[in-house]
């Protein structure tokens, strides 16, 4: 889940502010104001980093798990203030702030559980005759100093949550929260002192796209989430100091309703995993294809399901189920993507405009759209809000041609009955994570990668690669046997090259 972040965090301007405001977009009020971290002040802090990571590498695995164990209880003892942190600057509603929460918990359960198996020595088979008696062994070992750039859709989650693995791993961290949304990451700074992290190993980099910048040059690995504009520029810039990236970029994200599917059950989920969060979720369903024999029963599903839906400030508990637009310019793009679809013969099936709460604030009703194809924006580019365009197609082949025809490949999901059909659709979709009869839920599978395809990201999150790509490998080669000269070191012979060649023959002839 990643957001679309515009801004441009190498960005620089002659006179930055010196504070940014925050702001409750359900509320249209200010929360705070936080100050704005320039070159030197970013400098401060991997100068710290760098001097606090070697003894919190030396602590070893079981030292700082403790230290997550201590925060996981932390994050549920504390669960009401982090709700409300992630819903006033957000704009979400209280389930789905919860839902961060959540998330939260079983990340900091699984890296401190399975640090220690991913990074452990392995063994490796030396695969070559001249090697005979070797021991081969890959060890990781931590980059050092890691900067994590996150999202302002989900500023704990695709934020704070990317710093762990790098923490278990041994390296010390900065993470630069967006501009719209750092409050809960200055919370999990706190959270982090109290849980007993060295001074120095996690710290908060405040402020704009400048301030990202500079933490892309401090880093010795970079981890970015958000638009794939700006992490063509992130990726741009780490290449002039040959930093590592990963990237978490855009999506576009498929749903394929084949006729043989369980109707409710992929209207209830296409109206929920396309609203969750406003639909400012990366992995979130963004345009549906449906076979021409279902496709009237099913709008009709997902529009009685979503003129339901109410929406609103999170005022507690079960009071809304649409949250605030939290980018003030994503209002624009939906509109615009929106406005599009109808010039081209969509038709808006409910929603369709600018909605209101009591006490003002910045929202999209939320929309469903039918009619469309792939000649309006609204099926090929990224909307990130509370928009559901539903395609007719002839048949399976074709939702799948449409799924693919998309510079986007993250994430994907198909219904059907017929799991083994499920399995082989799923298998011809070009996306980095695929559902059947479910979607987005992957992304809580921790031991399993997640990453996108195309446009959608470099590298990935989670598994075995979510820990070791913040980490060099090291090679060891032990040789056990070792007479004093080998057969292929100097002097060379005609009769050591010719037995040399007749052996290499007689074993990859076979």
């Amino acid at each position: 889940m990643s957001s679309t972040e515009i801004q441009d965090p190498t960005a620089t301007t002659a006179a930055a502010p010196r504070t940014i405001d925050v702001e409750d977009p359900a509320r249209g009020t200010t929360i705070r104001s936080i100050p704005v971290m320039d070159d030197d002040a970013v400098a401060s802090l991997a100068a710290r980093a760098r001097v606090a990571q070697p003894g919190w590498a030396a602590a070893g695995f079981e030292a700082r798990a403790e230290v997550f164990d201590r925060a996981r209880r932390w994050l549920i003892v504390n669960g009401d203030r982090v709700i409300d942190t992630i819903s006033r600057e957000t704009g979400k509603t209280y389930e789905d702030a919860s839902l961060e929460q959540t998330v939260a918990v079983q990340s900091f359960a699984f890296w401190a559980k399975n640090a220690a198996k991913y990074l452990a020595d392995e063994r490796v088979s030396p695969g070559s005759p001249l090697l005979v008696g070797a021991k081969v062994i890959v060890r990781y070992e931590a980059v050092g100093l890691v900067g994590v750039i996150g999202p302002w859709n989900y500023p704990l989650v695709n934020a704070f949550c990317d710093c762990v693995p790098a923490l278990m791993a041994g390296n010390a961290v900065i993470l630069k929260p967006s501009e719209i949304t750092p409050l809960t990451a200055l919370l999990v700074e706190e959270m982090m002192r109290d849980c007993g992290a060295p001074e120095g190993v996690f710290q908060i980099a405040t402020g704009d796209g400048a301030t990202g910048g500079a933490v892309v040059d401090v880093s010795d690995y970079v981890m970015f989430t958000g638009s794939t504009r700006t992490g063509r520029i992130v990726m741009e810039r780490a290449a002039k100091t040959l930093t590592p990236v990963s990237l978490e970029l855009g999506g576009k994200d498929a749903m394929i309703v084949c006729a043989d599917a369980d109707l409710d059950r992929a209207a209830n989920a296409a109206a929920y995993y396309g609203m969750l969060n406003g639909g400012q979720v990366c992995i979130s369903v963004e345009r549906v294809y449906v076979e021409a024999s279902v496709h009237d029963e099913f709008v009709a599903k997902v529009t009685a399901i979503v003129q339901k839906l109410r929406q609103g400030a999170n005022e507690g508990p079960g009071t809304a189920e649409v949250g605030a637009v939290t980018f003030p310019p994503q209002l624009d793009i939906v509109r615009s993507h929106v406005e599009d679809a109808v010039a081209h013969g969509a038709r808006i099936e409910t929603g369709g405009s600018e909605g209101s709460a009591p006490g003002g604030g910045r929202f999209f009703q939320p929309t469903v759209l039918t009619g469309v194809d792939h000649g309006m924006r609204c099926m090929r580019e990224e909307t990130f809000g509370p928009t559901l365009p539903i395609m007719k197609v002839a048949d399976v082949e074709e939702g799948i041609r449409m799924a693919n025809d998309s510079d986007y490949g993250l994430q994907a999901s198909v219904w059907t009955k017929d799991r083994a059909k499920g399995e082989r659709i799923a298998r011809r979709v070009e996306a980095g994570a695929v559902c059947v009869n479910d979607a987005i839920l992957n992304y809580v599978a921790f031991g399993a990668p997640m990453g996108g395809w195309k446009t959608s990201g470099v590298g990935s999150r989670h598994g075995a690669n979510g820990i070791r790509k913040y980490c060099r490998t090291q090679t060891i080669m032990i040789k056990r046997i070792a007479p004093r000269k080998d057969i292929n070191m100097f002097p060379y012979t005609a009769r050591k090259s010719k037995l040399l060649g007749r052996a290499v023959a007689m074993l990859y002839r076979r």
